[in-house]
């Protein structure tokens, strides 16, 4: 396969491509999906007008030959899709494309779809966990449905050896903070690494309230206070997460810091909406509709609107909406233990 490369404006290249197969989901979390706007009568996408699998392969196949290498399913939850595990294998044979992953709840993962899943191909989770007491999560949910379901899921994951299971927990002051000890206690020693987000709009259905950011330097004070914890490397240039090593040993944590200290800078991200749409900023609400390429038939068509769309990219959205705001919530404390 011969590869394009491609950067935008500001030089950043396309390597990641996060694909939504669906804008269905079973929980209604209360930053993003709420029950007052997907309510029982909100109307949700009818099956023909998502992408087809094939529509979506052809995608996948001209990103990876503008550099893509890493593809993430995500919804909606994307275990309401059916035969999705056709998709992946579909994936999986496009040349270029080296790591597939999911993002998921896992309520709805058994260990029979989490063995069919690895079998095709898919080799990481994330999973959304934002609380350890049932009280709490429920109220996050909106749909009662109880800590033990995810993990469970989580365990039926671990079973069948996927490469690796990282717990992404959003933090919403006043909603869950209470719950960032218990989460790092929890998963502290487990081999799964857990992942703190401060919280922020998703697609502008908040108010960019800043007061319900708990920051990622409140989250590592309150964690190294009682689990000590030191600054490590990171993984590769542009990781989302900030990653952190307990100085026991027992593992590691991450804090993406998407408002504190936001990641536009080296961010090589795009997203794929389940109808089509082509969105170079993940938290745009505009995107590009891709569809009258794909219905061209041709293989160059699509590969040439996404190195036109990619080559004029210059979003900085969460720098640009932050940068004035964020001054406002610095932290007082000294992170006194950082380099320790």
């Amino acid at each position: 396969m011969s590869t394009t490369q491609t950067g935008d404006k500001y030089g950043r290249p396309l390597r990641d491509l996060r694909v939504s197969v669906t804008d269905r989901c079973n929980f209604r979390c209360v930053y993003c999906m709420p029950k007052e706007i997907f309510n029982k009568d909100y109307r949700f996408l009818p099956r023909s007008e998502l992408l087809t699998f094939e529509e979506i392969e052809q995608v996948v196949r001209a990103s990876a030959e503008l550099g893509v290498s890493k593809i993430r399913l995500t919804g909606g939850e994307p275990l309401v899709r059916r035969d999705l595990e056709r998709l992946i294998s579909q994936i999986r044979a496009v040349p270029g494309i080296t790591d597939i992953s999911m993002t998921t709840n896992a309520s709805l993962l058994t260990r029979a779809r989490a063995q069919s899943l690895r079998d095709a191909g898919l080799q990481r989770l994330n999973v959304s966990l934002d609380a350890m007491d049932d009280a709490t999560f429920m109220k996050v949910n909106d749909v009662d449905v109880t800590v033990q379901a995810v993990l469970d899921g989580i365990e039926n994951a671990a079973q069948v050896n996927f490469e690796s299971i990282k717990i992404n927990m959003v933090v919403k002051k006043g909603l869950n903070d209470h719950s960032i000890l218990p989460m790092a206690h929890f998963f502290h020693g487990s081999g799964q690494i857990l992942r703190f987000i401060e919280f922020m709009d998703v697609g502008n259905s908040n108010a960019w309230d800043l007061s319900h950011v708990t920051s990622s330097s409140e989250i590592a004070e309150i964690i190294n206070a009682e689990l000590p914890i030191q600054p490590a490397e990171a993984n590769y240039r542009g990781e989302v997460a900030k990653r952190w090593e307990y100085r026991d040993g027992g593992g590691e944590i991450g804090i993406i810091s998407s408002v504190s200290e936001p990641f536009c800078g080296d961010c090589s991200r795009a997203r794929l909406s389940a109808t089509g749409s082509l969105y170079t900023c993940l938290f745009a609400s505009g995107g590009h509709d891709l569809r009258p390429a794909l219905r061209e038939g041709t293989p160059t068509a699509v590969r040439e609107q996404l190195h036109k769309l990619w080559s004029v990219r210059a979003d900085r959205y969460s720098e640009t909406r932050t940068q004035t705001s964020v001054i406002h919530m610095r932290p007082k404390v000294e992170m006194s233990f950082i380099g320790g």
